[in-house]
């Protein structure tokens, strides 16, 4: 379990490659990365905004309910998982131009790989300091980039011409995007409910 989580943030090119050699499947993939993963950023949410809570600013502090907060967990971990599966789908449509386009298991699998930085930033939600948060999040989305760019050639068997000339920009755009809004989601999570709730003075 786990056992590309490691590699893929040290030695990414080498790890990338045994990924590939071991042809992982979809169901693998989630049940031995992505939902444990996922959980990261959900749970540290959970602790951070119940225990802890997001201040806004002097001495207003923004503490979730037990109740509340789980029911925010739940749906967000259910888009995490969900955003793995869609951002792997955009990387299939988006290589379709390619002499050899992926198969879309390959990207999926691709996808939840290249998310790690991201799940793993959210550790720090366990104390939700605005500025933590933010600049952990651009850590992860960075390092994200990285990881796309390296792996577009060597994980998803597309040329470097072709992964970078024809469509990379388009392709990191939309990936980093997606991983983008889960980084907001991390950030945010805390303040939607209570926010919500004071500007129709409930």
């Amino acid at each position: 379990m786990l056992t590309h989580a490691w590699g893929i943030l040290a030695h990414p090119q080498r790890e990338w490659k045994r990924i590939r050699a071991e042809r992982e499947t979809i169901t693998h993939l989630y049940e031995h990365h992505v939902l444990l993963l996922a959980a990261v950023p959900v749970l540290c949410s959970y602790i951070g905004t119940t225990q802890v809570g997001w201040s806004l600013g002097g001495d207003t502090v923004i503490r979730l309910g037990y109740l509340d907060a789980l029911g925010a967990g739940i749906a967000f971990y259910l888009v995490i998982l969900s955003a793995v599966y869609v951002v792997g789908r955009v990387i299939r449509a988006m290589a379709r131009r390619f002499t050899r386009p992926p198969s879309l298991r390959r990207c999926i699998v691709f996808a939840g790989y290249v998310a790690t930085p991201m799940f793993l930033s959210g550790v720090v939600a366990v104390y939700p300091l605005v500025w933590l948060c933010l600049l952990a999040g651009t850590v992860g989305l960075g390092y994200t980039a990285y990881l796309l760019y390296l792996g577009i050639p060597s994980f998803l068997g597309i040329s470097r011409e072709e992964g970078f000339i024809v469509s990379s920009t388009t392709l990191a755009i939309g990936v980093l995007v997606l991983e983008a809004l889960l980084g907001m989601t991390v950030l945010l999570w805390g303040y939607g409910e209570r926010i919500l709730l004071s500007l129709l003075g409930g």
